[in-house]
């Protein structure tokens, strides 16, 4: 093994290390287990067909600051419904709007500590110093949970898998609060595969039944052995992760994020699911609910994502939460805008056993620049996943709610 591959593996082995042993911080804490609120479709009415006139990568949002979002009132159940209502798109271009009825929130909130007009305190900003993003190149990380759970989006963003069918993204990857983007129209999901470079079908591969083309005969005959050490020898370094790219069939935004229904709350709603049409046989990564990451003993939040300045590359990164509010996340994690859309997670034990499990807690949104006492302040910004938004999200992948009255 010359020196690169073995610099590579170190390094990759303290990412992986490192990894571990911040996330071990968490391991006394638990994931909450309650009863959710039980999310309804009402009805459903058909409307036009969206335009697919919005530009990628244009951000007409302006956000509602820190201390700004502690006075807006907590909606009631009437608003709450309107907010989680939703436009579903298909592939043909169909598009209809489905109200709903939200049961039991109430006692959800209590029986899970949230207390949406109370800010976390403030502390000093943060200044971004050294780039402390990790590019994930080792096939054997790239490929392997958590991090094959992290797919791309035809439209310049990332997302992670929810269910073999779902990939949870951010709206504004699709909508921009106006229109759905042009790149929408025939979205596509990408998945990093391990794929040989040679690829089966081509001359001097394998045919059916897994006989050799070509060369001494049907079977390759006495060249059998000498071809089956070649192809060992080559196996290492021709397989590689490319992505492997899957049509989305469905696309499902909540009405709160369109700005003509709350221009203050729209970030707050900056989330999406994805309706694949084929199945992805990966490990996905579930939905959790954290009523407060300040009380984590590393206020520590980790995600992946495929960051528009370094191109088919795979980027993780780990970070402290500087603020939070009842449905966002502030922090300081390196980013670049191709990594929108990723699923942040913490990794907590399961209540009753000692294995750990990491979970979902908030769609990374981006850069904003929010108002904090008159002064405009840039952070990043992710949209938490609270007890109304698991209802409505798992409603989506489930259809039935009856599947989803538990955490």
């Amino acid at each position: 093994m010359g020196p690169g591959p073995l610099i590579l593996s170190v390094l990759m082995l303290g990412v992986a290390v490192g990894m571990a042993k911040c996330e071990d911080d968490d391991d006394e804490y638990t994931w909450p287990r309650n009863a959710m609120p039980v999310l309804r479709d009402k009805q459903t009415v058909v409307l036009a067909r969206p335009t697919f006139t919005a530009e990628a990568g244009r951000d007409p949002r302006s956000m509602c600051g820190i201390e700004c979002q502690s006075r807006i009132p907590e909606p009631s159940m009437v608003d709450l419904e309107e907010l989680l209502s939703y436009e579903t798109v298909n592939e043909s271009g169909a598009r209809t709007l489905t109200e709903v009825s939200l049961q039991g929130l109430a006692g959800v909130r209590a029986n899970h500590g949230y207390n949406a007009s109370t800010p976390a305190p403030r502390r000093k900003r943060q200044v971004y110093g050294t780039d402390s993003r990790f590019v994930i190149a080792d096939k054997q990380f790239t490929t392997n949970y958590p991090f094959s759970t992290t797919v791309k989006v035809s439209t310049g963003c990332s997302g992670i898998l929810l269910s073999p069918r779902h990939v949870l993204t951010a709206a504004h990857c699709i909508h921009d609060g106006r229109d759905y983007l042009k790149g929408a129209q025939r979205l596509r999901v990408g998945m990093l595969k391990l794929r040989s470079r040679r690829g089966a079908g081509r001359r001097g591969g394998r045919g059916r039944g897994g006989k050799r083309k070509g060369g001494d005969g049907e079977d390759g005959g006495g060249e059998r052995p000498r071809g089956k050490k070649r192809r060992g020898r080559r196996s290492a370094e021709a397989m590689q992760p490319s992505f492997r790219w899957t049509r989305v069939k469905q696309m499902r935004i909540p009405k709160g994020w369109f700005g003509n229904v709350s221009q203050e709350l729209a970030v707050d709603y900056d989330y999406a699911l994805l309706d694949l049409k084929r199945p992805q046989k990966q490990k996905f990564m579930d939905l959790g609910i954290i009523p407060s990451v300040k009380n984590l003993p590393a206020r520590r939040i980790h995600f992946s994502g495929f960051d528009d300045d370094r191109p088919e590359q795979l980027v993780y990164r780990f970070c402290t939460v500087s603020d939070e509010s009842s449905d966002l996340l502030y922090q300081y994690c390196d980013a670049r805008p191709g990594s929108a859309g990723s699923g942040v997670y913490v990794r907590l034990k399961e209540p009753g056993k000692k294995k750990w499990k990491r979970k979902i807690i908030a769609v990374f949104s981006g850069h904003k620049w929010v108002d904090v006492k008159g002064e405009q302040r840039d952070y990043n910004v992710a949209v938490r996943i609270t007890p109304a938004k698991y209802a409505q999200v798992c409603h989506w992948i489930h259809g039935d709610s009856s599947l989803c009255r538990e955490l």
